[in-house]
């Protein structure tokens, strides 16, 4: 199956993670605080890449508690350790929090234990206070060993040898409240389980007009609130960064008759556990309540959720984003010098960093210094670029403005869903109209994809139009993949008799093509010569300019979800082999990112050609795996990854080679993975880009009408996207060059970087190139980078 060595920045030459050996160290891996879904995820990933590069790995139990009490607490890890643990929610390793360890006399006897299995490099999971715990130890850690050997603890030569200790920290914490990192791990399964909560509250509470008040988790932290108010479009929403302003009682209260006068059935207000006034005074569920009941008179209940929100299994976002951050830090820990402060693995965008690990736990304390002195804009900044523009999305999307208010534009934007279904199009609907009304334009809705365009089935869509549409599955207002080739006439003429100014197609790859269609025949035909921005919508995530589409998380995740059944029954049943073949048509992001975050054996995909060898290889490599204790296999295929080596095929081939050693079984997924409703990662991200790209299209129109410009340059029809850590609105005829026509398909994609990561988690021999990794990075962007933030 090939090493998977991808590309590396022109000039420079890659660097593979065999320049970095583990031979004579010992690696320490514990988690602490709270527990979080991924965790294991996380320690399974720090356990195999340590070993995979020779060095030993060692579990702490209990946290920190287990490092000060030593003995059976720190245990040897192997690779058997950690297999199972992908979808297990919590912590295998356990977790407390340490009274004795914040003491001198506590760190003393940790370093002791430590020092007498030769670990001087640790991994820690856990939130701002245990990771400065680490770094304080980092810090006492010289001194500490010189008292040891004082006393006679140990020898002036351990001293020597063992004379600094490297920390590297992951944030494994569900409320998303560490700064310098956009998720941390255990976030996005939070929200999985708030999302299913609500969703399952929408349907009850629609039969009874009834109004909800939900209690979330998050300490002073209200990310997880904001989130869920935006995934389900909540009518109100209280933080403990951004305190409503005085006289709040009236405002929502205002704003709940005006939601029922509406014709909703149902208020939603979602408030964090931590909410507060602007006086700093607490602000209840139970307090909102009262108010809802004693105000209006409204059938009010109140959920509080609770602990349920840390548990269950891990999203396949939390996985893929664990086993990432878990690889980063043993590179990180390899890499480290007594020179290099102690560094925090986070995620910027779709970018894994090293950050400062003290600069990031001092800007989270500033964060509540802020909210202590009442400095609430201060809180929202600081609390980073991710927090601060959901708290603008959800403020403009939540809240119409009266129509005299609202200055007029007079200009028609129309909204087309193309290609097939996929789950997060209407919540980026939902988010474009509402964005569209508030910039003063007319919006209007076109129904079936660019059939529906050439026959005229297009009408105006208004505010509360689209009222609870962000947790509909499919595509609301109808989608086909027909192309506009054949109806440019038609849809030319539509354009002049509905006089539409400017064009927001979200789909899959036939959403790109077809602006690209329309670019090309502005020549002949001056109505395309309108702004045109495309946001991708599709489960196989295989359009150009962009490393994630809208669907593809919803979708990843009901393949893993069945990976895990199907695993859950391999290990019943033992020495068995399970073939699961996935959409995507060309592309392979399901089956590689889902063979990643289920654990898989092998994942074949299109992208990198395999033959019949490498198809024996992994029949050997399964044989030997049934001879340990692990005695199951899991092998995923995209449904396009060849012509001849069908499922059936492979299938079968596994079936005659594994005679006597193993049986197999196949499953064939199919649509399931486009259904169903879409997950918190979609809503959220469909309901952001689709409001940018409508930010876009207001600029360009307000540029014509102040400099009387025609839309006839390709920066006027472009696909918006993140690309690493930003977002990036690019012209589709720049993406042209970039894109392989026949197979539908990006030239060159991003996720192939991680087909070696599923690889060595899998225990094979594969090159991974780390010359991405390496450089400590500041916490806040320098001043003047015109690059825009992309915050997921």
């Amino acid at each position: 199956m090939g090493d998977g060595s991808s590309s590396t920045p022109r000039g420079s030459l890659p660097k593979f993670l065999e320049h970095l050996s583990g031979a004579g160290k010992a690696i320490g891996v514990l988690t602490s605080g709270g527990d979080a879904q991924g965790m294991n995820a996380a320690v399974r990933a720090v356990v195999r890449m340590g070993i995979y590069t020779g060095a030993k790995v060692y579990f702490i139990y209990e946290g920190y508690q287990g490092m000060v009490d030593g003995g059976s607490n720190i245990v040897e890890a192997d690779w058997e350790s950690v297999s199972s643990i992908l979808q297990v929610g919590g912590t295998i390793i356990g977790s407390a929090r340490c009274k004795a360890f914040r003491s001198r006399e506590g760190r003393l006897k940790a370093a002791l234990n430590l020092i007498q299995l030769g670990i001087t490099n640790l991994c820690v999971i856990g939130g701002d206070g245990s990771l400065t715990g680490a770094n304080i130890f980092r810090e006492e850690w010289s001194g500490l060993l010189e008292e040891l050997a004082q006393n006679g603890k140990i020898s002036k030569e351990a001293v020597k040898k063992h004379g600094y200790l490297n920390v590297v920290g992951m944030v494994g914490s569900i409320d998303n409240d560490f700064c310098g990192t956009d998720m941390t791990i255990g976030t996005d399964s939070a929200l999985h389980r708030i999302i299913e909560v609500v969703d399952a509250i929408m349907t009850t509470a629609q039969s009874h007009q009834r109004t909800f008040v939900l209690e979330v988790m998050g300490r002073h932290c209200g990310y997880l609130a904001l989130v869920s108010a935006l995934a389900c479009g909540a009518d109100w929403v209280f933080l403990p960064e951004s305190p409503p302003e005085e006289g709040w009682e009236e405002n929502m209260c205002i704003k709940l008759t005006e939601n029922r006068a509406r014709k909703k059935r149902l208020n939603i207000i979602i408030v964090a556990e931590g909410a507060i006034d602007t006086q700093n005074k607490p602000i209840t569920s139970e307090k909102i309540k009262e108010l809802v009941v004693t105000q209006l008179g409204y059938d009010t209940r109140v959920t509080i959720l609770g602990h349920v929100q840390r548990g269950g299994t891990p999203s396949a976002f939390d996985r893929t984003l664990a086993s990432r951050m878990g690889v980063e830090a043993v590179i990180a820990l390899l890499e480290a010098t007594p020179e290099i402060p102690a560094c925090v693995v986070s995620l910027n965008g779709n970018h894994a960093v090293r950050l400062p690990l003290m600069e990031c736990v001092q800007m989270t304390q500033d964060v509540q210094k802020a909210m202590d002195e009442g400095r609430f804009k201060d809180a929202v900044k600081l609390r980073g670029r991710s927090f601060e523009g959901n708290l603008k999305t959800y403020k403009r999307l939540a809240i119409k403005l009266p129509d005299d208010q609202i200055p007029k534009t007079n200009c028609n934007v129309a909204v087309i869903n193309v290609g097939a279904p996929a789950a997060g199009m209407n919540a980026a609907v939902r988010s474009a109209v509402r964005v569209g009304i508030a910039e003063g334009h007319k919006m209007f809705a076109i129904y079936d994809g660019f059939d529906g365009f050439a026959k005229g089935h297009i009408k105006e869509i208004g505010w509360a139009d689209v009222g609870g549409w962000t947790g509909q599955g499919g595509s609301i207002l109808g989608t086909k993949r027909t192309l506009p080739g054949k109806y440019l006439e038609q849809i030319a003429e539509q354009i002049h008799v509905h006089n539409i100014n400017a064009l927001l197609i979200i789909g899959g790859f036939e959403a790109f093509h077809s602006a690209l269609m329309m670019a090309e025949v502005r020549d002949s035909h001056k109505e395309y010569c309108i702004p045109v921005c495309v946001v991708a919508a599709t489960l196989s995530n295989n359009v150009p300019g962009t490393d994630f589409s809208i669907g593809c998380d919803t979708s990843l995740n009901v393949v893993v979800e069945t990976c895990d059944r199907i695993k859950q029954s391999a290990s019943g049943t033992k020495r068995r082999v399970f073939i699961i073949e996935t959409m995507g048509g060309y592309c392979g992001y399901l089956a590689n990112m889902g063979g990643l975050a289920a654990g898989a054996d092998a994942a074949y995909i299109f992208e990198e050609p395999f033959d019949i060898r490498d198809l024996q290889s992994n029949v050997e490599h399964l044989t030997e795996k049934m001879k340990t204790t692990i005695q199951r296999g899991l092998v995923l295929r995209n449904e396009s990854c060849s012509e001849n080596y069908t499922t059936d095929f492979i299938y079968q081939l596994y079936s005659e080679e594994g005679k006597g050693v193993f049986d197999c079984r196949k499953n064939v997924l199919g649509h399931m993975q486009q259904g169903g409703a879409p997950s918190p990662f979609d809503r959220n991200f469909g309901t952001k880009i689709s409001a940018r790209a409508m930010e876009w299209i207001t600029a360009k129109l307000k540029e014509s009408h102040s400099k009387g410009k025609k839309f006839v340059t390709d920066d006027c029809i472009c696909l918006l996207g993140i690309r690493k850590r930003n977002l990036v609105f690019q012209p589709v005829t720049e993406l042209k060059k970039e894109t392989d026509f026949e197979h539908r398909i990006p030239k060159e994609q991003w996720w192939l970087k991680f087909r070696p990561l599923m690889k060595i988690l899998a225990k094979y021999k594969a090159s991974y190139d780390v010359s991405d990794s390496g450089q400590l990075e500041p916490v806040r962007p320098p001043h003047g980078t015109q690059e825009e933030p992309a915050n997921i």
